[in-house]
């Protein structure tokens, strides 16, 4: 049952969501860009958001609910959350912050110039732990 009403939810919202894209589509680049055509767009992202929501909502939930069904997962789950809050901690010291102009004439701040820092170094280094777990997995199953 339960199979059947998400699966009908989910093509309501595939019409919608083509029907809103085939009349920006019909609308046209330059009457969009003039903001003629700003009700469609924004049906469209309501949608999206919509959807983003719904999907985040269904994460949280299902994380909460396996955490607390089971304490092992929950001290797992805090010592992975403090290993990320350190990793960020690290990468906020090695940011450097510097003043920056914007092309719209505003003034980045060196605080949160300091910030993007921050988050791309820490990209940079989930990329690398992402790569090097997968190559030791695979290395691992080929000794195996």
């Amino acid at each position: 049952m339960n199979t059947k009403i998400l699966s009908i939810i989910l093509a309501i919202v595939g019409v919608v969501s083509i029907g809103l894209l085939m009349g920006i589509i019909n609308t046209g680049d330059d009457p969009i860009k003039a903001g003629e055509g700003a009700s469609i767009v924004n049906g469209l992202m309501y949608v999206g958001y919509i959807v983003l929501g719904i999907v985040l909502a269904a994460v949280v939930i299902f994380t909460l609910v396996n955490i607390i069904a089971n304490p092992a997962n929950l001290k797992r789950t805090l010592i992975n959350l403090g290993v990320f809050v350190l990793l960020v901690i690290i990468c906020f010291a090695m940011a450097k912050g510097v003043e920056t102009p914007l092309k719209d004439g505003e003034t980045l701040s060196a605080s949160e110039s300091k910030w993007v820092g921050a988050g791309l170094y820490l990209f940079y280094f989930l990329i690398v732990i992402a790569g090097g777990t997968m190559l030791f997995s695979g290395i691992k199953k080929m000794i195996k």
